[in-house]
């Protein structure tokens, strides 16, 4: 370690305090050959530090909980895989093949994430692990928080050679079903203890245009063209530049809103966003196969308990790459929509690569 790194986080202090289920957390731990590392632990199947060499110094540019305790007490969803459905149901209903359905509401009379007890907070199966690689699976059954189907998940971490952390999903049931798998990672790449905040970085996403929220953050169905709003990040833009200044913003206090991307640069490959850091030494692009992200800045962090400190709001920013939230009530979406047809395989990719 190097003299002047900074005392990092350590995984295995969320392992001193019992999980939801009154037992111990799991924890592993991906290296590569270029001295990054990643931990995630089998509670949420959580991504709990990213640890980037920049300059010669290793650097955690996630946030997280220092421990189970505080982990349970957050609702910010940090570093979590959520789901069923990603993001928001309007009403914690929705129709499918003419029968209603009534989901679990957790934020007011929507769910947001799959409902009050989604996929963050349950354990993992690990079911294989290698020095680079990670594979958790998880059981949902039919009636879970109210969705129709037994339905069988998986998500893999890999951390390749060239900085890039990988995130495959996959999933089948056996009754068509909404689903929206993500992580709700917390990025912040100056570093996880520094007070820099989202706003000091720059962001670019490809996207001509955003879903416009109504109440609830809940999408009205109107897709905006971004040119001339404050939603143009087609060209790298400081995220503080044209902060809070249009009403879509101060509704939700900030960027809390879905891009839809080009389909076709949503094969995985193509770069679909990007954040540099504010002194411009670290930089990480996004890739994806899901046809939307939700960029998001941490508007509701204030006083959460975090690995170095006390976040406060902006203290980081989350790119979550999904379906169109409230896509269930919207079948006029298509592919876009999240609905997992029965006995039909699923699977998704995300790539966040780090790089100087």
């Amino acid at each position: 370690m190097a003299a002047n790194d900074i005392r990092f986080f350590e995984p295995e202090q969320m392992t001193a305090h019992p999980a939801w289920d009154g037992l111990p957390a799991e924890i592993v731990t991906l290296k590569n050959r270029l001295g990054m590392s990643i931990s995630i632990m089998d509670i949420g199947a959580t991504w709990l530090t990213c640890i980037v060499p920049v300059n010669g110094v290793r650097r955690d540019v996630l946030l997280g909980s220092p421990d189970m305790n505080a982990h349970k007490l957050q609702t910010a969803y940090m570093g979590a895989t959520v789901g069923r459905f990603a993001n928001r149901i309007a009403g914690s209903t929705f129709s499918l093949a003419e029968k209603q359905y009534v989901i679990a509401a957790n934020e007011g009379e929507n769910t947001l994430h799959g409902g009050k007890h989604n996929f963050s907070r349950r354990r993992w199966n690990i079911a294989a692990k290698s020095a680079q690689s990670v594979t958790f699976t998880l059981k949902s059954p039919d009636g879970d928080q109210g969705f129709p189907g037994n339905v069988d998940v998986s998500v893999t971490y890999m951390l390749t050679d060239n900085n890039e952390v990988f995130i495959n999903y996959q999933a089948i049931s056996d009754k068509s079903t909404p689903l929206s798998l993500t992580n709700h990672a917390y990025f912040n790449l100056a570093g996880e203890h520094t007070l820099r905040t989202a706003l000091e970085h720059d962001v670019f996403i490809s996207a001509n245009h955003y879903l416009k929220n109504g109440a609830g953050n809940i999408p009205t169905g109107e897709f905006v063209d971004v040119t001339g709003t404050s939603f143009d990040f087609r060209k790298l833009k400081r995220v503080g530049r044209d902060f809070m200044t249009d009403e879509c913003q101060k509704a939700a206090h900030g960027y809390d809103h879905a891009f839809v991307l080009d389909k076709q640069k949503t094969d995985g490959k193509t770069v679909i966003a990007t954040v540099i850091s504010p002194e411009g030494e670290l930089k990480m692009d996004v890739m994806t196969t899901m046809p939307s992200v939700q960029f998001y800045t941490a508007n509701f962090l204030a006083e959460t308990k975090g690995k170095s400190r006390r976040y406060g709001n902006y203290s980081g920013l989350a790119l979550e790459t999904q379906y169109f939230p409230d896509g269930p009530n919207h079948p006029e979406w298509g592919d876009s929509q999240g609905i997992l047809p029965a006995n039909q395989q699923w699977n998704s990719q995300t790539i966040y690569k780090f790089y100087q």
